[in-house]
């Protein structure tokens, strides 16, 4: 599916704090995040105006990504400066499940996946660049996100996956037997094999107009829908194929120039053979750089790592 359609606003939900970069939706219908200030908010009745009230959750003590909604309403939150995380279902306290592997801090969590095990899976964007200079790993495509494993009372993970491009958004397959990562430097997801002669080998799953951030499977056999935080951008296809140095170089000076994102949002869901579902765009949007997408009903919710909010927009037909 090539074409896109138009990306619809309806309205803007204030949280009064900067950075909803993941946005995930309760069974209830209600959107968790967490935000800039170290906060977990739950949002309840995100798609009508007249109703919508915030709470906080918990407090981590760092800044807090990507969250998996546990089946005990627990929540494992990738923070990207305290490690993995567990938040109580019930007090918010907030446990360590793992801030280091073979000795090297965890600097830039990004996102995770729990299996029906109590496997947690989850992305490390970059060895090199924390979050806040994520911008300076875009740059230099450096390769050195990773895909780990955390099993069941294990103390510290085991690398699963290295050499992903700023690895990022991550989703289970319907069946289990696959899981998807979001290379957001590469503008593609990538499959890794979970059982099967195959296991644990990385291949190709899709090719995006953009460069994908969080992911989110709607229900146990819904599509997975796929946040694109910008579009692909030409001149940075061209810097990724000149030498290490010249990419350090410009790197250097990427994470000190202002930075604005751009004008074009857009969103993408896929099926687990890597068809494109739903193509939706928005340009001169005012809502920008759009890190996820959730479905509450006949919505979408958009959360973004750049506005203190989050968007509310119509969700498409089904196909």
């Amino acid at each position: 599916m090539d074409r896109s359609t138009a990306l619809v606003p309806l309205h803007y939900v204030s949280l009064r704090a900067r950075g909803p970069e993941d946005v995930v939706a309760d069974p209830q219908g209600r959107v968790l995040t967490g935000v800039e200030d170290g906060r977990i908010l739950r949002v309840h009745h995100p798609a009508d105006p007249r109703r919508t009230r915030t709470e906080v959750l918990a407090e981590t003590g760092g800044r807090p990504l990507g969250l998996e909604l546990l089946p005990d309403g627990a929540l494992v939150v990738c923070d990207a400066e305290r490690g993995l995380l567990r938040v109580g279902p019930h007090d918010g306290t907030v446990r360590v499940l793992a801030d280091a592997v073979a000795g090297e801090r965890l600097r830039f969590c990004s996102n995770a996946v729990a299996v029906p095990d109590g496997t947690v899976y989850f992305t490390v964007s970059s060895r090199r660049h924390p979050v806040g200079r994520w911008i300076g790993d875009i740059v230099e495509h450096t390769g050195t996100g990773r895909l780990l494993r955390l099993a069941p009372g294990d103390r510290e993970p085991e690398v699963l996956l290295e050499g992903l491009q700023f690895a990022n958004g991550l989703a289970l397959s319907a069946d289990g037997s696959f899981l998807v990562i979001a290379e957001t430097g590469s503008c593609r997801l990538t499959r890794c094999r979970l059982t099967g002669p195959r296991a644990g080998h990385a291949e190709p799953f899709a090719e995006l107009p953009g460069m994908p951030d969080n992911l989110w499977r709607e229900g146990s056999g819904g599509p997975l829908w796929v946040a694109l935080a910008s579009p692909r951008v030409p001149p940075l296809d061209l810097l990724h194929r000149t030498p290490p140095a010249v990419r350090r170089t410009a790197a250097r000076a990427a994470v000190h120039a202002p930075y604005r994102p751009s004008g074009t949002v857009g969103v993408v869901a896929v099926d687990d053979r890597g068809r494109t579902v739903h193509r939706l765009t928005r340009r001169r949007s005012g809502f920008r750089m759009v890190t996820s997408v959730c479905a509450v009903g006949d919505h979408l919710v958009l959360g973004s790592l750049w506005e203190s909010g989050m968007a509310v927009c119509a969700r498409p037909a089904a196909r």
